[in-house]
């Protein structure tokens, strides 16, 4: 008896698992999970390669200039992640006993392990502001006196935009340029965190060269808004990318052939950027329906391609997300009580429908 249990336990088991591998999933963890379309397969196939260390590699030059001359800068270095860009950037802008200004949602605080520590031997000075975006007006309390040997020396700003934290929110114009300002009058250097710069471009409707004018260094991730399966850019002045590419080098970051990967930047790049606005779309379509359940406290407002919903229980949040799972919608663990949906360019119309229709009849 005991025997027939089992195997019919192990039997409903292995229909689940085969139910599970059937159903179609609509992935909403992170625009990071897009895989290549066929043409940007084709690309890589068909680039050209060399020795990127010995800067040979044609496809990763084309990239870099194609970037750099885009947003205006001298220079660009293709990376493997927007985690090693940001320390990259942050390790030429300091030195070991500074300390860096950022919003205290930040990427470059929270979710790259500590690398300003380990990495730059930087303090933080958090800033506080609406939605992830440092209020301007913060800053000169944030600004250490250098006369005074107690403290560290300020050396840095950072930014970033979109931020992953406020749910996908962007800068204004007018806040940008306030902080530039600041930062022009300090003497400091100011960087943006882009991960998904072209997502805030779509929505405030500036061009990239503007942004280049704001800011020393800027990068860009490939993998995120765009869907390339790997890479980063870094910015800059050409001496500020002639130190970059040292320190890429001393982290392991340097790549041989790496114009395979360069070949789907640059196909992301050229064909992926004007179809930027579906993705903002369905998250609006996605977040009308989601401020309207009943588990649901509120969502936070959508401007790109991130809903971020705040439940109403907060303890029910692994539930609801384990069983949103297996109802085929998969979305991510956000913080206490908050869950979050990223639209992007593997999500079509039958996915967000397919997502909505779940959504509307699944209950907790």
């Amino acid at each position: 008896m005991e025997a027939k249990k089992a195997v019919k336990g192990m039997n409903q088991s292995i229909t689940f698992t085969i139910k599970t591998k059937l159903m179609r999933i609509v992935d909403f963890r992170s625009d990071t999970v897009t895989l290549p379309t066929p043409a940007m397969l084709q690309s890589i196939v068909q680039a050209p390669l060399g020795d990127d260390v010995f800067q040979e590699d044609p496809t990763v030059n084309l990239l870099e200039s194609t970037v750099a001359k885009q947003f205006g800068k001298e220079a660009a270095l293709f990376c493997a992640s927007g985690t090693q860009t940001n320390q990259i950037a942050i390790m030429v802008h300091t030195t070991p006993g500074g300390e860096v200004i950022c919003h205290e949602e930040s990427h470059i605080y929270k979710y790259e392990g500590g690398g300003i520590a380990r990495n730059s031997q930087c303090s933080m000075k958090l800033i506080q502001g609406n939605r992830g975006r440092i209020a301007p007006s913060l800053l000169g309390p944030c600004l250490n006196n250098p006369k005074d040997l107690h403290l560290p020396l300020t050396q840095l700003v950072s930014v970033e935009d979109t931020a992953n934290r406020g749910g996908g929110s962007v800068y204004t114009l007018e806040d940008l340029y306030a902080i530039h300002s600041f930062c022009q009058k300090n003497h400091l250097p100011l960087h943006l965190d882009g991960a998904r710069i072209f997502n805030a471009l779509v929505v405030n409707g500036m061009q990239p060269h503007v942004y280049g004018e704001l800011f020393d260094s800027i990068s860009i991730c490939l993998s995120k808004g765009l869907g390339a399966p790997v890479g980063s850019v870094l910015l800059g002045t050409r001496e500020f990318i002639n130190k970059a590419r040292r320190i890429r080098k001393v982290l392991g970051g340097g790549m041989r052939q790496a114009g395979i990967l360069a070949a789907a930047g640059l196909y992301a790049l050229e064909n992926h950027v004007e179809r930027i606005p579906l993705d903002h779309l369905r998250a609006n379509q996605l977040a009308n329906l989601l401020e309207k359940l009943p588990w649901v406290r509120e969502v936070l407002p959508v401007e790109t391609n991130i809903v971020v919903v705040v439940l109403q229980d907060a303890s029910q949040r692994d539930a609801i997300q384990n069983e949103l799972l297996k109802h085929g919608i998969a979305c991510i663990a956000f913080g206490p009580g908050m869950l979050r949906f990223v639209t992007h360019l593997n999500i079509d119309d039958s996915g967000l429908e397919q997502a909505i229709s779940v959504l509307k009849n699944v209950t907790f």
